[in-house]
C-alpha cells in the first residue's frame, strides 16, 4: 500500500513538473513572441554592417550576437516566432475543423458516408506529406497562405480518425439511445451529447499538432518551399545561418534553440492534458 502510494505521489510529482516545464519553455517563448512589437520595434530589419557577426554575449546590444548583415538575433528570433507560431495554430485549427466534422458525420451516420470518407482518408495517409507538400507547392509556389493550406489538406485525417473512433464508441450509449428514442434530431444529438464528450482527446492532439507543425514549417522554410525568404522565420534564420555554421555559430543555433524550446514545451503540455483528460490513453491509439 505505501509502494502504491509513492509511486502515485512521484506520479503526480512528475505530471506537475510537465506542467510547470511546458509553460516555462513555451510560454516564455510565446511571451516573447507577443512582446516583440514592443521591445523590437524595428522587426529585426535594422541593419548595422559595422556591427555584422558581432559574437553573443560580447554587447549588451545585441546580447545574442549580429547576422552577416548587423541585424540582432535575439530581435529577428522574437520577431521570427510570429510566423512559425501562426502556422502552426491555423493550421491546426483548419485541420480540427474539417477533420472533427468528418469524423462526426462518418461514425455517427455510419453506412455509405463513413466507407467514402474513410477510404478517402486511407488514401490521404498513404501519400508522404513531403511529397504532397513538394507538388502543392511547386504548383501554386511558396508563401505562409500556401503552407498552412498544405498542412491542413494532409492533416485533417488524423482528427477525423480519432474522431469517429471515440464516436463509435459512444453512438450506442444509453445517454444517446435515450435522446434519440426522445425524439431528438441527429444534428443536436452530434452537436450537443456527442461533439461535447470527444473534445479532450481532441484538444490533446491539437496540442501535439501544434508542435509538429512548428518543426514543418520551418523544415519547408529550410528547404526554400515555405515563408518568403525575406520575411524573418525561424526555419529561414536556420537557412540563412547554414553557411556561416563553423565561423558564426549563433545565427543558427538561437534560432534553432526556440524551435526546440517550443516544440518541447508543447508537447509536455501535451502529455499533461493527456494524462488529466484521457487518463485510458484513447488518444494514442
Amino acid at each position: 500500500m505505501a509502494a502504491a502510494q509513492a509511486v502515485s505521489s512521484s506520479r503526480s510529482w512528475f505530471k506537475s513538473l510537465e506542467l510547470v516545464l511546458g509553460l516555462l519553455f513555451a510560454g516564455g517563448i510565446a511571451l516573447l513572441v507577443l512582446l516583440s512589437p514592443v521591445l523590437f520595434p524595428d522587426g529585426g530589419e535594422g541593419m548595422d554592417l559595422m556591427a555584422r557577426l558581432i559574437p553573443p554575449f560580447q554587447s549588451w546590444a545585441h546580447i545574442l550576437g549580429t547576422d552577416p548583415l548587423g541585424r540582432d538575433v535575439l530581435a529577428r528570433v522574437a520577431v521570427g516566432g510570429k510566423i512559425s507560431l501562426m502556422v502552426g495554430f491555423l493550421s491546426v485549427l483548419g485541420a480540427v475543423t474539417i477533420g472533427t466534422l468528418v469524423g462526426l458525420v462518418a461514425g455517427y451516420y455510419r453506412g455509405i458516408a463513413e466507407m467514402l470518407l474513410m477510404r478517402f482518408a486511407d488514401i490521404q495517409l498513404a501519400l508522404p506529406f513531403i511529397l504532397v507538400a513538394i507538388m502543392f507547392l511547386a504548383i501554386l509556389g511558396a508563401g505562409i497562405d500556401k503552407v498552412i493550406l498544405v498542412m491542413i489538406a494532409t492533416q485533417w485525417v488524423q482528427y477525423a480518425r480519432l474522431v469517429r473512433g471515440s464516436v463509435l464508441a459512444l453512438r450506442e450509449r444509453e445517454f444517446i439511445l435515450s435522446a434519440r428514442a426522445i425524439g431528438v434530431g441527429n444534428g443536436r444529438i452530434i452537436f450537443t451529447h456527442v461533439l461535447p464528450n470527444v473534445l479532450g482527446p481532441i484538444v490533446i492532439l491539437m496540442t501535439l499538432q501544434v508542435a509538429n507543425n512548428i518543426l514543418l514549417e520551418s523544415s519547408l522554410t529550410f528547404l526554400g518551399l515555405g515563408v518568403d525568404p525575406l520575411i524573418p522565420s525561424w526555419g529561414g534564420m536556420l537557412a540563412d545561418g547554414r553557411t556561416y555554421l563553423q565561423t558564426a555559430w549563433w545565427v543558427s543555433v538561437f534560432p534553432g534553440l526556440a524551435i526546440m524550446f517550443t516544440v518541447l514545451g508543447l508537447n509536455l503540455l501535451g502529455d499533461w492534458l493527456r494524462d488529466l483528460l484521457d487518463p485510458t490513453g484513447q488518444t494514442s491509439k
